[in-house]
């Protein structure tokens, strides 16, 4: 559930031809708007005003931007461009038949996994605007409990998040490849990297990285 104050509510459509035509889009990316982008519209706009914050900060406005999608398949960079070419901050909630994800864009895209509908969930959480932007960063982009529980800063934890994803992948491709291979001085040293791979992983999972 996206618990968002009512006060914050919008729900106002954006024509999809007149959004597009205000950005500067490669012929491709054009082509794939128009072929993957079913609806766009500005779900919620978070402001000083509509959530009594206090302090005033460098964010002036988070907008939900809701965009029900053609194809699950969806080119992402159509995204960033939105992202960076809008003065707003911006967190995207994607829609395809009875399922939806998360992005934001933070000097690259991040992404929630895709899920029920009814499972997506975001809260506001922070005394300033600029708090809850980094909060709503953490809600898509972190899903390693031991980088969430982390007290530390928003881009040192994404640092670790990228670290573990990273891992992640090498991990699953060295257990691949050692269970294919057949030479045993080579499957030996497949696993010393795998074991070396997992150490790190602890690490980073203990707060020691």
């Amino acid at each position: 559930m996206i618990d968002f104050p009512v006060s914050t509510i919008v729900h106002r459509r954006l024509p999809k031809e007149a959004f597009y035509k205000h950005l500067h889009l490669s012929a491709a990316l054009k082509s794939s708007f128009v072929s993957d982008v079913g609806e766009i519209s500005v779900a919620n706009s978070l402001t000083k005003k509509n959530l009594n914050l206090e302090k005033e900060t460098d964010t002036k406005e988070i907008l939900l931007l809701a965009i029900i999608l053609k194809k699950r398949a969806f080119d992402g960079k159509i995204l960033e461009v939105i992202a960076r070419q809008n003065p707003h901050k911006l967190v995207f909630l994607l829609s395809y038949e009875q399922e939806a994800r998360l992005a934001v864009y933070h000097k690259k895209l991040y992404y929630s996994a895709w899920m029920s509908e009814d499972d997506i969930g975001l809260t506001l959480s922070g005394e300033t605007l600029d708090a809850i932007w980094d909060n709503l960063i953490r809600q898509v982009a972190l899903h390693s409990p031991s980088v969430e529980q982390r007290t530390e800063s928003l881009e040192q934890q994404l640092k670790h998040q990228g670290e573990i994803d990273r891992l992640n992948k090498l991990i699953k491709k060295t257990e691949a490849a050692a269970w294919k291979e057949q030479q045993p001085k080579k499957r030996f040293t497949l696993y010393t990297k795998l074991q070396a791979y997992k150490q790190q992983m602890e690490e980073i999972a203990h707060g020691k990285a």
